[in-house]
């Protein structure tokens, strides 16, 4: 199945002082597009119950306010007794700006506990599956310049020095 994609308007005041797309922004456009996704298909079947457990976001390239909507591909992975992961890739333009992922559980209000994701629900699921865009490239000068500020070696490049403790040393 492709991927599910929907357009997210920018609002002015989600710029920052810095002049780009403040972080906290971005959990309201992947809400947009995940309430999308699900409508899309609605049928009520997941009006049992879902919640949001666990936000992730990789922030790979500024985004600054543009009339024009950012573009959100969503996918779902990891389909688990009770759980599942909704990813996103967030494109401004053509450039992959963001990367993010959303854990749901499946939740029975009635009990106020988890609740197993049903056969309905698990074929709606998977008619979202999809494969994930590259990552940025061994080479990306953003991806080299994190790196280098978290004191790692950037990617595809060895060391050559030999580390105290290592296998063969004492």
């Amino acid at each position: 199945m492709a991927r599910f994609v929907a357009r997210c308007a920018m609002r002015w005041s989600d710029m920052d002082a810095y002049g780009h797309v403040n972080n906290t922004a971005y959990l309201a456009y992947l809400e947009q597009a995940r309430v999308s996704m699900f409508f899309d298909r609605y049928d009520s079947t997941f009006a049992g119950g879902t919640l949001v457990a666990h936000h992730e976001i990789t922030y790979l390239r500024p985004v600054v306010y543009h009339p024009e909507p950012l573009r959100l591909e969503l996918w779902v992975e990891r389909i688990r007794g009770a759980s599942f992961d909704v990813r996103y890739d967030v494109y401004d333009g053509q450039t992959l700006a963001a990367q993010a992922v959303t854990r749901l559980v499946t939740f029975d209000f009635a009990t106020d506990r988890p609740r197993r994701i049903t056969k309905e629900e698990k074929a709606i699921l998977l008619s979202y599956t999809d494969e994930p865009a590259e990552p940025a490239a061994p080479g990306d000068p953003t991806q080299q310049a994190i790196d280098e500020l978290d004191g790692q070696q950037p990617a595809g490049e060895a060391t050559g020095a030999s580390r105290p403790g290592a296998a063969g040393q004492d």
